[in-house]
């Protein structure tokens, strides 16, 4: 198993996400690579018709009340 990459780590926490010192030390390793995820890619994929219609079913507008 290789060692975990701090230096790389360190760089894009303090260089790219321009973390504090103290913000970075208190991450962990799973939430730097959730943060590296959504800078870099590795996205899911768009959401489709189909799915955005079940979103709408599940979560309809709700009428504006008369005041």
């Amino acid at each position: 198993m290789a060692p975990f990459p701090w230096a790389e780590a360190m760089r894009f926490g303090l260089g790219v996400l321009k973390l504090s010192p103290k913000a970075f030390w208190a991450m962990t390793p799973l939430e730097l690579a959730r943060a590296h995820e959504g800078v870099f890619g590795q996205r899911g994929a768009a959401l489709g018709r189909a799915g955005l219609e079940a979103l709408m079913a599940q979560f309809p507008d709700r009428e504006a009340r008369d005041g």
